[in-house]
């Protein structure tokens, strides 16, 4: 049986060679924004170029060719928001980004809440270049605007990690955090990237930990509260803080202490997959809203 989101999905694909060249270079970004994410370390328990962090079921390796497999929806879901559709059509291009996912993978998941969160801002950003949303508009504003309502009332994955996590420790998640603009993007890891740069300008990877360590200091990762509980999340979020409050990359020998709290992480098992997924997000957001004034 095709369902109506499925069937709203034809005229994306006929219309694809009509896009403007602007929305079709869209997913692309998107799935560099997932490879710097990924060659960003120290980054406390998470997967890098350099080591596996807390994972012993993925490397560097399960996460470049997830990042290619989704690479070709991300631009659907860019595509499909400069068409004006609704959120039963990004659902769908999102299952079926999981699908390409977990086959490339064996079935590990290393971006779910990238196709979530990311997903929404590609569409966000085809909308805005298709036209149809105020060109000035941030891109987590369009993402609240035109879909908020249908984020928050849409399935939920119950046995997900994320959904556990969210009503044993009645955290917000995922969801709240998308049909709310992205908050912690805008509050939290934009602007850490954003007033690092400067002081770091011939390193970029610096403002990369420095905004990651700011999210884990703030967000309430439900990756950390998965494997953790309470008590993880607090130790994290402790550990980020003290390095940033320590001056963070602009600390000597940062290097040494950002390794120091990778490490604290691994031996505990943490994974802050959330802030990693809100590191993508951010520098997505940054290449494509221009700093206010």
């Amino acid at each position: 049986m095709i369902t109506a989101a499925a069937r709203n999905i034809e005229p994306l694909v006929a219309s694809r060679g009509q896009m403007p060249s602007g929305i079709r270079a869209i997913g692309g970004f998107a799935a560099d924004c997932l490879a710097m994410e990924l060659e960003t370390w120290p980054k406390p328990g998470l997967v890098s170029h350099v080591d596996n962090g807390s994972h012993v079921d993925m490397d560097a390796g399960t996460f470049r060719r997830s990042a290619a497999a989704i690479m070709p929806y991300l631009q659907s879901l860019a595509e499909a928001g400069a068409l004006g559709c609704g959120m039963g059509v990004l659902r769908v291009i999102g299952l079926e980004a999981e699908r390409a996912m977990l086959e490339a993978t064996s079935g590990v998941n290393t971006h779910r809440g990238a196709i979530f969160g990311l997903g929404l801002l590609c569409a966000a950003a085809g909308a805005r270049a298709g036209g149809l949303v105020d060109p000035a508009r941030p891109l987590g504003d369009v993402v609240a605007r035109l879909w908020g309502a249908s984020i928050l009332q849409g399935p939920v994955l119950l046995h997900s990690h994320g959904s556990v996590a969210r009503r044993r420790f009645r955290a917000g998640g995922a969801r709240i955090e998308a049909a709310s603009g992205f908050p912690s993007v805008y509050r939290i890891g934009l602007p850490a990237l954003r007033r690092t740069m400067p002081a770091t300008p011939e390193d970029a990877e610096a403002a990369r930990v420095e905004a990651c360590f700011a999210l884990i200091a703030s967000v309430e990762d439900t990756n950390l509260l998965h494997r953790g509980g309470l008590e993880g999340l607090r130790f994290a979020r402790r550990a980020a803080r003290r390095f940033i409050d320590a001056g963070g990359v602009r600390a000597p020998g940062w290097r040494v202490s950002a390794r120091w709290v990778h490490e604290s992480f691994v031996a505990r098992r943490l994974s802050p997959g959330g802030s990693a997924d809100l590191l993508a997000m951010s520098l997505f957001v940054d290449a494509h809203d221009a700093p206010r004034s």
